[in-house]
């Protein structure tokens, strides 16, 4: 089952090579992926499904066209475009670190290491924390963190690998220490994002950008936390960013609908119109796979937990997945970007064929992880 999936994911991404050329896919319309010259947060995912493809099959097709992305992104940071956000570990943990783990590339390191300081340009030393989105002193976003930030620590885990820079590993902990503590709410849901005083770093407000509302669950939030807090727990052994990862896991599993891939919203009003995210139910896959492979044997939620990962790629696989649709462009159907913001809601999103494929690839070859946390 899954061997079949990945077949066609890979038949797709080499017409898409073509399809794309030197641009980058987002989200798409109406069937069609919106390209962009490498100037968006998404890229990396594109590059990262490249190197998973070559990988799979040694093609050097893949090999070269992902090549081709990793000096697209040496460009994009020698002139500093397009960077003023957090997701620079999204950008280069999946294209130029990729590139250094498959090749030992050391040019393909330098310039990871060289993102991993870009990143830590993100860090405010007086509110503790990552700023995730605008200029240094931004009124709005000065003291704001997202949830996703968490899947862009481990550049920063992985530079302090590297170099033995203290630094790097410091700001990760204690945003991630941060994120636990203010983005995961009692009842193991999640805020999308949270509001800090820029200047004293104390506690706001809670709020979202993309959910349903400021106190609702945002899947793709939530499915970030899971793969997050496993990845800062991979890195640190801190075993309460294991257990977290877990309490969003059961949280997340516990609300899967009749087939198993989840609303936009854990809290929005579901009828015939509502809208899927495909996306958030893939990175959710991801992330059980490395949480699973991190828990011990005997752990009390490993069987439940290998149920909802099952499930939730059988839906994929079965129901959402471009399979044998000869002029497809994704991978994965019915995902959502920005629902309220009417923004991609129900389409192609370049993040969720990536996840997808990730996840599918570790169930087929029983890899450990790919380029978060592999050395």
């Amino acid at each position: 089952m899954w061997k079949q999936a990945i077949e066609d994911a890979v038949r797709i991404t080499r017409e898409n090579i073509g399809r794309f050329g030197d641009l980058m896919p987002h989200v798409s319309g109406g069937g069609k992926y919106e390209l962009n010259p490498n100037t968006e947060w998404t890229d990396g995912f594109w590059s990262g499904i490249l190197w998973l493809c070559y990988e799979y099959t040694g093609d050097s097709q893949f090999k070269e066209a992902a090549e081709r992305t990793v000096e697209s992104f040496r460009q994009r940071l020698a002139k500093h475009e397009q960077l003023d956000h957090h997701d620079i570990g999204f950008l280069y943990s999946l294209s130029s670190k990729a590139q250094w783990i498959i090749e030992k590339d050391e040019a393909a390191r330098k310039l990871t290491l060289d993102a991993a300081d870009a990143l830590m340009k993100r860090w405010r030393p007086n509110a503790q924390l990552i700023q995730a989105w605008g200029p240094e002193g931004d009124p709005v976003n000065g003291g704001r963190i997202i949830i996703d930030c968490m899947m862009n620590l481990p550049l920063l885990y992985w530079a302090y690998e590297q170099t033995g820079d203290a630094k790097y590993r410091d700001a990760a902990v204690t945003h991630a220490d941060k994120s636990r503590r203010f983005l995961v709410r009692g009842d193991d849901s999640s805020y999308h994002t949270f509001y800090f005083d820029p200047e004293t770093g104390d506690s706001l407000h809670g709020g979202t950008h993309q959910g349903f509302r400021d106190g609702s669950t945002w899947t793709r939030g939530q499915a970030w936390g899971i793969y997050g807090f496993a990845l800062s727990y991979r890195y640190t052994r801190n075993p309460l960013y294991l257990e977290t990862s877990k309490r969003l896991a059961r949280f997340f599993l516990e609300r899967l609908p009749e087939d198993d891939v989840v609303y936009w919203d854990f809290d929005v009003p579901v009828d015939e119109n509502t809208y899927r995210d495909s996306s958030a139910s893939a990175i959710a896959a991801a992330g059980l796979l490395e949480l699973l492979s991190l828990l011990p044997a005997e752990d009390a939620d490993r069987a439940a937990l290998e149920d909802g990962l099952n499930r939730s790629m059988r839906g994929l696989v079965n129901k959402y997945a471009t399979i044998g649709q000869s002029e497809a462009e994704g991978l994965l159907m019915h995902g959502s970007y920005h629902v309220r913001g009417n923004n991609a809601p129900d389409d192609y999103m370049i993040w969720g064929d990536y996840y997808y494929l990730e996840a599918l690839l570790r169930l087929e070859k029983g890899i450990t992880g790919y380029w978060y946390e592999r050395k």
